[in-house]
């Protein structure tokens, strides 16, 4: 049938010319479209967005409800033995002043426990140097406690100073929740942000369509914890309990939002 249907074909020579031209133009389309889709091929074929970015900052203050509190009970003796039951002494009867104002066992935590050697270096003669000696063991605790009530502070540092801790730092005074004060200033530093974005579009003459990234990134700013020294007061007669203000810390929300204007 397709040699009789050319066969007839050939011989109205009008008829095979005409088709002839449609199939000749029917490739060059097909070819024409091939090389459109290859050109454009990995490339999007959505128009590239308008956005602006404006950012906000929200602050709020609270004052802390909880106190951290850092000490080292460390003693030095010939044999480990004698060094580790000087410094139990010691760290139990600084639980024993923890106790004592109210602290939860669960607020108090061992952060670290070591036993090193003490060595006594001689001086080198005549280009030789001895080695070290060992003459003792320092046996050291390291504690971390979280006194809740900020009230007491003060009679915790003097109680701990007055067993011989050998160092103490801190208070350093949070707010054991942070959620509500974060939410809060969250809150203002998107308000701040979107009326930023409104004046901005009115200025530009553009219209917000919606949000297309959002960022955000806290700040905490706090007093710096202080260094009590406690041994310096081991022996001598605690008259007056140390006063601590407590202050009130700041909390800072940053935020940074995109819009898609038109």
């Amino acid at each position: 049938m397709h040699n009789d249907f050319w066969s007839t074909s050939a011989g109205n020579g009008p008829v095979r010319i005409a088709i002839t031209s449609v199939l000749a133009i029917l490739v060059l389309f097909l070819l024409v479209e091939t090389v459109n889709v290859v050109q454009n091929f990995g490339q999007s074929t959505t128009a590239p967005q308008s956005t602006i970015t404006v950012s906000g900052s929200g602050k709020v203050t609270a004052i802390p409800d909880t106190a951290m509190i850092n000490y080292r009970v460390t003693n030095t003796a010939l044999k480990v033995s004698a060094a580790q039951e000087e410094t139990t002494r010691v760290g139990d009867a600084a639980l024993a002043v923890l106790k004592k104002q109210g602290v939860a066992d669960t607020d108090i935590k061992t952060t670290s426990y070591s036993i090193n050697p003490h060595y006594e270096y001689r001086p080198c003669v005549a280009g030789v140097c001895p080695p070290a000696k060992i003459t003792g063991y320092n046996v050291t605790q390291a504690i971390s406690v979280k006194v809740r009530d900020t009230k007491k502070v003060g009679a915790i540092l003097d109680g701990l100073g007055s067993v011989g801790v050998t160092n103490l730092t801190g208070p350093n005074f949070i707010v054991g929740d942070t959620t509500t004060l974060k939410n809060q200033a969250r809150a203002k530093a998107i308000i701040q942000a979107k009326a930023q974005a409104e004046t901005l579009a009115s200025q530009l003459g553009v219209r917000l369509v919606r949000i297309t990234n959002f960022v955000e990134n806290s700040n905490i700013q706090r007093p710096f914890p202080i260094l009590f020294s406690a041994s310096a007061h081991t022996n001598s007669v605690r008259k007056n309990v140390p006063t601590i203000p407590i202050g009130e810390n700041e909390y800072t929300e940053n935020v940074s939002i995109t819009y898609e204007i038109k």
